[in-house]
């Protein structure tokens, strides 16, 4: 009976390996996502001295909130690839930055970082104001302001666990 155990335990520990295959589905979409910010990105150098400043600052809007969807992506690939598979190899390059975000961390982290990118979905909104409805703009401030408060509430959440320990 105990052999049994410890082949299910083995499989169970080992089964944490297929993780590797979402991870590198991430790095796959992240380089995908770079050659769509490349393109958005020679669309607007294109168009530098025809956008008024709205213009401008929508299409800066853009492109930070892709580079906040992509530090996302890594943030997420690499954290829960230390915390859930193997720990990275410090001896083999600067990896000091990586480890330092545990599960919980890690969801407050991403929830911030979708706090940040509704807020920029909601800037570009707004500074586009008059193709919306007002119905449509509470709405979408609403789901916003949902962000907010769950991002809040797992910072909370995470504070009194750590208290309590």
């Amino acid at each position: 009976m105990k052999s049994l155990e410890l082949l299910v335990e083995r499989i169970i520990l080992s089964s944490r390996w297929l993780l590797v295959v979402f991870y590198l589905g991430l790095a796959a979409s992240l380089a995908l996502y770079a050659v769509s910010f490349l393109y958005k990105f020679l669309k607007v150098a294109k168009m530098v001295f025809v956008y008024d400043d709205a213009q401008m600052i929508l299409a800066m809007l853009a492109l930070i909130d892709a580079a906040l969807v992509a530090s996302l992506i890594v943030m997420v690939m690499i954290s829960s690839y230390e915390n859930f598979v193997s720990k990275f190899d410090e001896e083999k390059g600067d990896v000091s930055f990586i480890g330092k975000l545990d599960a919980g961390s890690l969801k407050i982290k991403v929830a911030s970082s979708i706090v940040a990118i509704s807020s920029i979905h909601l800037l570009q909104i707004f500074l586009n104001v008059q193709q919306y409805d007002d119905g449509k703009l509470m709405w979408l401030t609403l789901m916003h302001l949902a962000f907010v408060v769950s991002a809040l509430m797992l910072g909370y959440l995470e504070k009194m666990s750590k208290q309590k320990l």
